[in-house]
């Protein structure tokens, strides 16, 4: 979707037209889910801060500014809402999650450890340095999106993913994965 048709969305859905509102989501959603996934750590989290995020940005969506880009919105609001989601729920993770992305070689059991593993390692991470992690590496946002995600420069944002891949990196170490 180009930057035009995005800005016409938006001002359809300020309107109060939901299908407008719908294709927006629609664009966004594979990176909102993977942002919600990769914060909360298991699938009902993730749907739960998904819902909560689409329903905050609608009731919100007249104080969206269109110098932004609406996924980068709806990934902070996204972002806030699985956030929220811990904050409220100190569940165990799920151990199925992003089970699918690691490598189908391994045993199951052994794959499932390192997804614990890699999980337990994020959470050691202070929360704008685990961020950017996963916006970078989750999300696959670029850099200027992260850095307008988060309110900082785009050098800021290398150094906070470097930083943080040798915080992560240094954890799972430790943990021997």
């Amino acid at each position: 979707m180009d930057r035009t048709e995005e800005l016409q969305l938006v001002a359809r859905a300020q309107s109060g037209d939901q299908q407008a509102y719908a294709a927006l989501i629609r664009e966004a959603n594979r990176r909102m889910w993977a942002v919600a996934l990769s914060i909360t750590g298991n699938h009902h989290d993730a749907e739960d801060a998904m819902q909560n995020a689409m329903i905050s940005a609608w009731k919100n969506i007249e104080k969206f500014r269109p110098e932004a880009k609406f996924s980068t919105w709806m990934y902070r609001i996204t972002s806030n809402a699985a956030l929220e989601i811990l904050r409220k729920r100190r569940d165990v993770p799920d151990d199925e999650a992003g089970a699918e992305e690691a490598d189908s070689s391994m045993p199951l059991q052994q794959r499932i450890t390192d997804i614990m593993v890699v999980r337990q390692a994020l959470e050691t991470l202070e929360p704008d340095f685990k961020e950017v992690l996963v916006l970078r590496e989750y999300a696959s946002l670029s850099y200027e999106e992260i850095a307008a995600h988060q309110g900082v420069p785009v050098a800021t944002v290398k150094s906070r993913l470097n930083r943080a891949r040798n915080k992560l990196k240094d954890a799972i170490g430790a943990d021997g994965v």
